[in-house]
This record gives structure tokens, C-alpha cells and sequence, in this order.
């Protein structure tokens, strides 16, 4: 089976009411985990490629990895740039193999981001390949994205249709209230996402997929492994896992997931380290880790995204 785009998963979560899970990649065993993961459950997936990624584990290889991945599984699998900030950078990644790239130009005005959008749009879809686009700022640091709480601002409703309808992207990230990287909510808030916001985005472009970025939960079990083995990680409050079920119940198609994956994979090497100091063959400490990030991945299949069964 060959690399898919969103097209067919997109329509089918839509009308199933649950979201596909889109898992950052940027090496062997972080493909390892998501895929043996995925499965077992019967999952289709989208592994991305973030800017970062590429430039660390190099296109190329990254490919073949994903390649592999879809020889072992079977699964539908769509390979995806994450947040790209050039048509310079898209057009690599369609020329490369990816079956999806996002174009991410939700910094600039409204007017640029529609003109940068579509440029992106035509050369993707005279190649077959699907575009992600994105209106509202989310704050946080993620890789090459960082936005400051100040700068961050929700999608405006008023103006999805218009940048839809004159960008022709394929589906649409929209800011609610995630944010990128691990520091999201400070203890004690009540992260509260703005479905109000969602629902009507949802109602003006009715049957478009929806993506939500920065949706990692930061379980507070990782982040208290990280410190015991001699991590310093303050205090974090990640998206609700319920509020994102709900989110995929509605409109949104695509939720993607990254922070937990890092934590999961740290607090394992941590732990194995700490309790073999004598240990330095790399697969001794990664081969936990890729089981690490396998339950993760396991638990946001089935309890947050609902697709397991869905491939």
C-alpha cells in the first residue's frame, strides 16, 4: 500500500465523529512505537515531519522510515509536513514523497496568509497532494514556533469561509484555546477549550475537517518521572483529554500530538539510565522507550480519538 492523503480518512471521521491522530516523527523508534501501536488497533494514521525534524533526521531517511512502516502495518498512512513557513519548504516536501503539507502563514495578515495559502494550494494539488492551512495564533513553543501568550489570538469565525473558499485548502487548523509544547495551563486553572468558537467554524463550513494543533495533555505521571530521575520540569496542565474526545465528536477530523510522545520517551530513557548507570548500548534504553511511546499512543487511539478499528 502506497502513502494516502487526508481525503478519504477526513470524510470518514467526519461523518464517524472521531479524529485521526497526527504523531510527530524524528526517528526510528518514535515510528516504531506510533505504527506497532497502530496496528494492533487498527488505527490509520498521519506521521508529520516538522521543519526541525527534517533538518535532524534528513528527509530522506525519514521517508524510508515511513515507508517501512506502511510494509510492516499495512495501514493507510498519510505522511504530513507540520507548521511549513515557505512555499520553498512545501514544495520539497510534495516534491519528496509527502502526500500532505501544511503551509502555516497564521502569523501574517489576512490578505498574505490567503496569497501564500493559495500558492501553496495550486502547486500541491497539481501533484496529487492535500494542504493544510491555519487561521488564529496559538501561543507556545514548538521546534521553529514560538508565540507569545500576547501574540496569540482565536480564529475568527467571520472569516473562515472567505479563506477557504479563496485559498482551496483541504482542511483547516483553528485556534481554541491548545497551545504548543509542554507549558501550557499554570496549576489550578480550568483549561477550558472554546467549543463556541468550533461549533460555529463548524456550521459555516459545514463537512470541512477541522485540525487542532498543540492538543498534547502533558500527563502529569511523565512529567513526575522526568523530575524524580533528575529532570526540573515545572508544573503543567495540558489540553483535557475529554474536551478533546469532544472536540473529535464534532467537526474537528485531525488532532495532533507531540509533547506526550517527548515525555514519554524521556521518562523512560531517564528511568532506565538512572537504574542501569553502568548501561550504554543504545538499545537497551530505547527499546523501553518505544514501549513507552507504544502504550501513549495506544491510549490516544482508543480513549481521546476514537479511531481505533477506523483504518
Amino acid at each position: 500500500m502506497p502513502l494516502v492523503t487526508t481525503e478519504e480518512m477526513f470524510k470518514k471521521a467526519y461523518n464517524g465523529g472521531y479524529a485521526i491522530g497526527a504523531f510527530n516523527v524524528n526517528n526510528m523508534e518514535i515510528v516504531q512505537g506510533i505504527t506497532e501501536a497502530a496496528k494492533e488497533l487498527n488505527a490509520p494514521l498521519i506521521l508529520q515531519v516538522s521543519k526541525g525534524a527534517r533538518a535532524y533526521a534528513n528527509h530522506t531517511y525519514l521517508i524510508k522510515l515511513v515507508e517501512a512502516a506502511i510494509e510492516e502495518t499495512g495501514l493507510p498512512i498519510c505522511l504530513h509536513l507540520d507548521h511549513g513557513d515557505s512555499f520553498e519548504l512545501c514544495k520539497s516536501c510534495i516534491d519528496g514523497g509527502f502526500t500532505s503539507v501544511m503551509i502555516d502563514m497564521s502569523s501574517k495578515p489576512f490578505e498574505e496568509n490567503i496569497a501564500e495559502t493559495k500558492k501553496v494550494v495550486e502547486y500541491a494539488h497539481d501533484k496529487g497532494v492535500v494542504v493544510e492551512a491555519e487561521l488564529g495564533t496559538l501561543a507556545g513553543i514548538e521546534d521553529d514556533v514560538n508565540v507569545s501568550e500576547e501574540d496569540s489570538s482565536y480564529t475568527r469565525p467571520e472569516e473562515v469561509e472567505e479563506f477557504v473558499d479563496k485559498t482551496g485548502c483541504d482542511s483547516l487548523a483553528i485556534a481554541i484555546g491548545t497551545s504548543h509544547g509542554a507549558y501550557k495551563f499554570k496549576p489550578g486553572t480550568k483549561p477550558q477549550l472554546r467549543f463556541d468558537v468550533l461549533e460555529e467554524v463548524a456550521n459555516k463550513l459545514p463537512g470541512f475537517p477541522i485540525v487542532l494543533h498543540g492538543s498534547s495533555s502533558v500527563p502529569q505521571d511523565l512529567v513526575a518521572k522526568v523530575n524524580k530521575y533528575g529532570g526540573n520540569m515545572p508544573g503543567a496542565i495540558g489540553v483535557p483529554e475529554d474536551q478533546l474526545r469532544k472536540a473529535a465528536s464534532m467537526a474537528v477530523c485531525k488532532i495532533n500530538i507531540d509533547s506526550d510522545l517527548r515525555l514519554a520517551m524521556t521518562a523512560s530513557i531517564r528511568e532506565y539510565m538512572t537504574e542501569h548507570p553502568d548501561h550504554f548500548d543504545p538499545r537497551q534504553y530505547l527499546k523501553p522507550a518505544r514501549a513507552a511511546i507504544k502504550e501513549l499512543v495506544a491510549h490516544k487511539l482508543t480513549d481521546v480519538l476514537g479511531c481505533d478499528g477506523k483504518a
